[in-house]
């Protein structure tokens, strides 16, 4: 059974950082695409940004690039998010998120992804 378990949120105050965790364990993840996505109170579920498991190309959205870096350890099947200058709009909840092996995929999108994490609050405070 394919389990993603984040971990690292919090409370912090503008222009700080976090870096948020995502354990994988179930199956391997070649060939398959990592993903960060948010969800604030009353708005849909947006993508952060994403890693390719195999090769480590990494895609973010327009409004985190340069601050948020995706990387992963292969040794631990972790996947990490670290943001930097955070500001009180990336106050949402953050779920990871792992797609089957495949090619052609929207890493951009909700339904390229099959597995998810149950989500780790992010509060950034002005």
């Amino acid at each position: 059974q394919v389990q993603l378990v984040e971990s690292g949120g919090g409370l912090v105050q503008a222009g700080g950082s976090l870096r948020l965790s995502c354990a994988a364990s179930g199956r391997t993840f070649s060939n398959c695409a990592m993903g960060w996505f948010r969800q604030a109170p009353g708005k849909e579920r947006e993508f952060v940004g994403a890693i390719l498991w195999t090769g480590g190309s990494t895609w973010y959205t327009d409004s985190v690039k340069g601050r948020f870096t995706i990387s992963r350890d292969s040794s631990k099947n972790t996947m990490y998010l670290q943001m930097n200058s955070l500001k009180p709009e990336d106050t949402a909840v953050y779920y990871c998120a792992a797609t089957l092996p495949a090619t052609g995929l929207v890493i951009t999108s909700t339904r390229s992804y099959r597995y998810w994490g149950q989500g780790t609050q992010v509060t950034v405070s002005s």
